[in-house]
């Protein structure tokens, strides 16, 4: 059914709105960079602002009490007086540095004023120093502020000085160009990075989305149904290299599963055409006159009709099986035991075949399907005895493990080519590919077998060598679980 024109115009914006990996993972790389630089800049660059401002009051405080300390060594206590000179030098030099000093004798007179000396110069200097603070911290709410300190010598007082400078804090023009230096070079580090996070998640990008593209393609070619196709080389990296691995053994078992659909389609056709076949040939000739119908004929004929009956039983027993809903009446069982039981029913087969067969091992209790249990045994059993030549010997045996019970069926017959033994437990699968009738039936026992296994929650596994015959495994879990 094809779409609208509008709705396809609709899914062709919503496509190219799709951004694909590569860019993606730049464009987040990029941000989560930005961000961090951002980040770290703006907050390096408050916490250092404040960590100056408080450098600056210390400043500020130390040079207070440095020039409070300077004056008090310029009194002369046996003359008594001052050292105006000095004190004119020293007052000039912190009014420079924005601090207005007034000394003051004990007596309360002045003995020096910076601004009774150079008014003009002192007005000049606050005002420099109100419209940096005001431009460049508006929010700081400075003024000048004026403390007094007491000057002593020797503890005793001599008289006192006041210092005004602008308060809390002010910075010079020097603090200010530190200050813009440090954010320059913040911002050139954030440009620096940003470019550098850019080219870097370029390539980062790149080299994490080349394998996924290329492992999305493959995964297309799979659905289309190129099994063959597969991730040829290394991405150096663990998680890729296990996606990649993981849609190669995809690729591989769906090759497998369609040569396996392909082959039962074969064999399935192969098992009803011969007794159809058969059946169409006698009854053609009898119904033409060529034949006539007697009890040998008319028995071959229902010899036929009992072979495809089987395989439909046999089908039926498989679908049962392997049915989600098929219900296991668990119960203990003694696996030595049951071993005892099938063997006993073969004895005589057995030994029509000179067929020696023995059962040995541990008793071992397993919580069981019984009736199923031995049905897998009857199976394994049967076609160790169909493929062991005469004066063979067959051997069953059953292992006692902590977390398990195990069954062994070991047979010294025409075994198994290695590179059949994968597939032997697929339905219709036979190693023999003439399928003769002498060799066994349509390939569905070890079918049921694993079905049985497996819904017990075991499993089950085969060894075997061409012409050295075959040894069959049977594990079942001793924790009961729940079917």
């Amino acid at each position: 059914m094809c779409l609208p024109f509008t709705d396809r115009a609709t899914g062709l914006e919503a496509h190219k709105r799709r951004r694909g990996l590569w860019a993606q993972l730049s464009v987040t790389i990029v941000l989560v960079v930005l961000f961090t630089v951002a980040l770290i800049s703006l907050l390096s660059n408050v916490l250092i602002a404040r960590r100056f401002e408080a450098y600056v009051l210390e400043q500020e405080k130390q040079e207070a009490d440095n020039i409070v300390s300077n004056l008090s060594r310029q009194y002369d206590s046996l003359t008594q007086s001052w050292n105006t000179a000095y004190i004119h030098g020293l007052g000039m030099y912190a009014l420079y540095d924005g601090y207005i000093i007034k000394v003051y004798d004990r007596d309360g007179a002045c003995v020096w004023d910076a601004e009774n000396h150079d008014m003009s110069l002192c007005m000049q200097i606050m005002d420099e120093i109100s419209t940096r603070m005001e431009d460049r911290r508006p929010n700081a709410g400075g003024r000048f502020i004026s403390k007094d300190y007491a000057l002593s010598t020797s503890g005793d007082a001599i008289g006192a000085v006041s210092v005004s400078y602008y308060g809390p804090y002010f910075l010079n023009s020097a603090d200010f160009h530190f200050l813009d230096t440090l954010n320059a070079v913040f911002i050139s580090i954030g440009v620096f990075s940003l470019a550098l996070s850019f080219i870097i998640g370029w390539f980062l990008a790149r080299r994490i989305s080349r394998p996924i593209t290329k492992t999305v393609y493959i995964a297309k070619q799979i659905a289309d149904g190129n099994y063959g196709i597969r991730f040829e080389g290394a991405t150096r990296t663990r998680e890729m290299d296990d996606l990649a691995a993981s849609v190669n053994h995809l690729a591989g078992a769906l090759s497998q599963q369609e040569d396996l659909r392909k082959r039962l389609t074969s064999d399935v056709a192969h098992e009803l055409r011969t007794p159809l076949s058969i059946l169409s040939s006698h009854l053609e000739a009898m119904i033409e006159g060529i034949w006539t119908p007697t009890v040998k004929r008319l028995e071959s004929c229902r010899e036929e009709t009992g072979r495809l009956d089987k395989l439909v039983a046999d089908l039926e027993r498989l679908a049962k099986v392997e049915s989600e809903n098929l219900t296991l009446n668990k119960t203990p069982v003694d696996l030595l035991e049951l071993l005892r039981t099938v063997s006993g029913h073969f004895a005589l087969e057995a030994q029509k075949r000179n067929l020696a067969l023995d059962v040995d091992g541990e008793s071992t209790v397993v919580p069981a399907d019984h009736d199923r249990i031995c049905q897998v045994v009857t199976n394994l059993l049967s076609n160790a005895i169909k493929y062991t030549p005469e004066n063979g010997h067959i051997r069953l045996t059953s292992k006692d493990t902590p977390d398990s019970g195990v069954i062994f069926v070991e047979d010294d017959g025409t075994g198994i080519p290695e590179e059949e033994l994968p597939f032997i437990f697929e339905r219709f699968y036979r190693a023999d590919k003439s399928r003769s009738r002498k060799t066994g039936g349509a390939g569905i026992g070890l079918a049921i077998v694993r079905s049985i296994v497996k819904a017990h929650g075991g499993s089950v596994s085969a060894e075997s060598q061409s012409e050295k015959g075959s040894c069959f495994s049977v594990v079942l879990p001793k924790r009961l679980r729940s079917s």
